[in-house]
């Protein structure tokens, strides 16, 4: 098969791709690269559909290049943070012409500790051990993202509130943005196929219908509540106030109870999978209140 970068036509082939870099997929570190054209293909194509600004595209974990090459067919321009140095050093070498252009970037290094560019998007395939930490790296900054991930990640990041898959990531990321799955993608899309199904999801920045006082405590306060989703929520702010960081963790459940508070007292006996995020909102503005910093108990 002749590689698409000798013929001048279309997109790189990812197979050639990876004969070319000389590598293959490694399970243990995380390594599974993304070989379906039809899916490389629509990855851009669920940015630009959405409106979304490509001027300047955020690439995590390019590997080979296979998605680079395709975003660099949409965007003026293009960063990519490789952590594999010798991956990085093929990327230079492959996509030569690009970045003396200035159309693309190549930082070597973990996405977790470089600094970020001033991006428009992302769309990354992300390495799936460290993708909780990169999304809510990604999602603080306010811009949109085309993102694959392990399925159930996925559905758990867009689920409904009541529903099964409704819990702390739900509610995290939908803070920051409307988040839609988009397609389900098979194991046999990768190489070597990782032992998951995946999906891209797709990211739309947006204002929150609700306020918070301190993001850094809410975000704690969901994540602790949710320790204990199976208990009531007078139990759970209770048992959970070492996690959320209260001081007295009694003291908002009985200001809840004592009708103190805005809330309904009922929502006490509720567990935190049948609480909307703007409910979880003023929770946490009450826990603030009331039970941080010896805060107003009468």
């Amino acid at each position: 098969m002749t590689d698409s970068r000798d013929s001048g036509t279309g997109p790189r082939d990812p197979d050639a791709l990876l004969r070319r870099a000389g590598v293959r997929g490694n399970p243990d570190r995380d390594q599974h690269f993304l070989i379906d054209d039809r899916v490389l293909d629509r990855l851009p194509d669920y940015a630009a559909q959405a409106g979304f600004d490509l001027s300047h595209v955020l690439e995590i974990g390019p590997g080979t290049g296979a998605l680079t090459d395709r975003l660099l067919a949409v965007a003026d321009e293009v960063t990519v943070i490789e952590r594999d140095p010798d991956l990085a050093a093929f990327l230079r070498e492959e996509f030569a012409d690009d970045i003396a252009a200035g159309r693309l970037t190549v930082i070597s290094g973990d996405a977790l500790a470089v600094d970020l560019p001033d991006f428009s998007v992302s769309v990354s395939n992300l390495p799936y051990g460290v993708s909780s930490e990169l999304t809510f790296r990604l999602l603080p900054r306010g811009k949109p993202t085309v993102l694959m991930f392990q399925k159930e990640f996925a559905e758990r990041m867009a689920a409904d509130v009541g529903t099964d898959d409704y819990g702390r990531l739900s509610v995290s990321a939908q803070h920051y943005a409307d988040v839609e799955v988009v397609e389900p993608v098979p194991k046999e899309a990768f190489s070597p196929p990782p032992d998951v199904e995946s999906a891209v999801v797709r990211t739309t920045p947006r204002d929150p219908d609700y306020e918070v006082g301190d993001e850094e405590f809410f975000l704690r306060f969901v994540k602790a509540v949710f320790t204990q989703r199976r208990k009531t929520l007078r139990n759970a702010i209770r048992n959970t106030g070492h996690i959320s960081g209260l001081d007295d963790a009694d003291a908002p459940v009985e200001a809840i109870a004592d009708g103190k508070t805005d809330l309904d007292p009922d929502v006490l006996s509720k567990r935190a999978g049948k609480i909307p995020p703007k409910t979880f909102a003023a929770l946490a503005t009450v826990a603030d209140e009331y039970g941080r910093g010896g805060g107003e108990t009468e």
